[in-house]
């Protein structure tokens, strides 16, 4: 079965017919050719497709895109409007990214992490952010080349 639907992405809006089962991840990539998220186990598992749904991290490969329309999504790509945000600086500056697949879901993971920090949601590591905590905020997204130490001094630098 398909739905006629509008999908607000990066600031513009989107009118689409996809079959009832489409996910978001496949809607961006397959039918408006945004390919920052990626599909890495499509499952939920790896973090690669997050992007940001009004402003919080979701996995896309788990999120079907008629559930979705009022809800505005950014990707690692709409986060760059004037220039590179805070967070894609301090991946660059610290080399916090190897063969990059994994990095535009990393950056959005960030960002959101940083969000729920500032809006003081708990974590299971401590109320502070050390490393551990940075950790932990970030397990849901994996990087297969091993950057995960530059990960962290990139969002140290950048955590409030």
């Amino acid at each position: 079965m398909e739905a006629d639907i509008t999908l607000d992405v990066d600031g513009r809006s989107y009118e689409l017919t996809v079959d009832t089962r489409t996910t978001v991840l496949d809607a961006l990539r397959d039918h408006l050719g945004i390919t920052s998220p990626k599909k890495g186990c499509d499952h939920g598992q790896c973090g690669a497709c997050t992007v940001l749904a009004d402003g919080r991290r979701v996995t896309t490969c788990l999120s079907l895109a008629v559930a979705c329309q009022d809800v505005r999504f950014t990707t690692a790509e709409g986060l760059s409007e004037d220039g590179p945000h805070p967070v894609q600086r301090a991946f660059l500056e610290h080399d916090a990214f190897q063969c990059g697949y994994c990095t535009p879901g990393q950056i959005c993971s960030a960002v959101g992490m940083l969000t729920e920090l500032e809006q003081e949601w708990p974590s299971a590591v401590s109320p502070a952010l050390p490393d551990d905590e940075i950790r932990e905020r970030m397990s849901g997204n994996l990087c297969r080349c091993g950057a995960y130490a530059n990960i962290v001094a990139a969002l140290r630098e950048v955590a409030p």
